[in-house]
């Protein structure tokens, strides 16, 4: 049983401390986070602004190395790691969704799609195929050869989706990912998120404080001036 335990663990971030500088003066962001994110997770790390959500999900990602603390990634320290090879992991590994959709602008969906896949040296024919694919999962594929600009905000948050895991993540990221989407959108995008973490088993961590994030949350993680002060699943 010990061993099925290990082996469907994806993260583990051991006491973590994040210290930021500010004109010289210390300022701690995470005061010795201790948690575990396991295969099929569907979590949310909630709390106020300012309380070290954003932080905490760029040290899982490897963006940001904690200043004390080890995290592992599929049992593998990677605080420890160069930055080429932080690199290697996010592209292999991680899948990210960010607030402001980061999609490129010069590029359509489908090249939006295509690109990390690209970085993998995947060949032309199966990055079109499967990034075909992923915009009809997430219908939209009649997107495919439209610009950022000429998509609404909830249209291009699913292509962001469908960018993060067009590499078959381990893990995927999301940063307030439903900040900039109406009600409406936003629901509809959480409800996609739910149908890939049930049908495709992809591991999904939020960091939100959108009510409507947090009632969909399978496990909730409070946070508070960088410190968790609650982790209930539910």
């Amino acid at each position: 049983m010990e061993t099925e335990n290990i082996n469907s663990e994806i993260v583990r971030v051991e006491s973590v401390k994040k210290i930021y500088q500010d004109n010289g003066v210390p300022v701690p962001a995470l005061k010795g986070i201790n948690l575990t994110v396991s295969k099929g997770d569907f979590s949310v790390i909630a709390g106020p602004s300012g309380s070290g959500k954003t932080t905490l999900l760029n040290v899982i990602g490897t963006l940001d190395k904690p200043t004390e603390g080890k995290v592992f990634l599929d049992g593998e320290d990677v605080a420890s790691k160069s930055r080429r090879e932080l690199a290697d992991i996010r592209l292999r590994k991680i899948g990210f969704v960010f607030q402001a959709y980061n999609l490129n602008p010069v590029l359509s969906a489908l090249e939006n799609v295509e690109f990390t896949m690209m970085l993998r040296g995947i060949d032309s024919g199966e990055r079109k195929r499967k990034g075909l694919a992923l915009l009809e999962e997430l219908g939209i594929v009649e997107l495919a050869h439209k610009r950022p600009n000429e998509m609404s905000g909830g249209q291009q948050q699913r292509v962001a989706v469908a960018r993060a895991i067009s590499n078959n993540p381990r893990l995927v990221l999301a940063d307030e990912p439903t900040a900039n989407l109406d009600s409406e959108t936003a629901i509809k995008l959480l409800e996609l998120m739910e149908k890939l973490n049930r049908e495709d088993n992809i591991t999904f961590v939020f960091s939100s404080h959108d009510p409507q994030v947090i009632e969909h949350a399978h496990r909730l993680l409070i946070l508070k001036d960088g410190q968790v002060v609650n982790d209930q699943t539910r």
